[in-house]
């Protein structure tokens, strides 16, 4: 996390920004949870520790990680947009429920690996990849099978 935290403190550097404790905070929460995160459940994580961090300076410090390219808003789920920490990690293939709106992921190095050929042929230059399946999770494959 030492090399993202000096990414971050650099970037808002560079923005004429301070590293404010609550920036700091909400930060660090970002790289303590390894999950997918929307900004309330985020709120509600850091609330319980940290009262005095509000959720406008949340959702005024998800749009800088983001610029800052720490975090990635990367879907819509239930009129919630959905983040990720990407700093220095592999690019990732989610599946996510249309029902429940649960979200799992596998590494995709096979996958980026093809696109990134299949660009080439077409001498196409990917600048962003963004790999989202959209279906039914197991469990509600089992209860849409139980109610029929």
């Amino acid at each position: 996390m030492k090399k993202e935290h000096k990414v971050f403190q650099d970037f808002l550097k560079s923005q004429g920004l301070k590293l404010t404790k609550p920036r700091l905070i909400i930060f660090k929460a970002i790289f303590e949870n390894k999950d997918h995160f929307d900004v309330e459940n985020l709120f509600n994580e850091i609330h319980q520790k940290h009262k005095n961090v509000s959720r406008a300076t949340i959702y005024r410090t998800i749009p800088i990680l983001v610029e800052a390219g720490i975090i990635k808003q990367y879907l819509r789920c239930e009129a919630k947009d959905h983040y990720e920490h990407v700093y220095g990690s592999r690019k990732r293939l989610h599946f996510i429920c249309d029902n429940c709106g649960k979200i799992s992921t596998r590494d995709c190095r096979t996958i980026k690996e093809t696109l990134m050929l299949l660009a080439e042929l077409e001498e196409f230059k990917i600048t962003e990849l963004n790999l989202s399946v959209f279906g039914l999770c197991k469990d509600c494959q089992k209860k849409a099978n139980h109610s029929e």
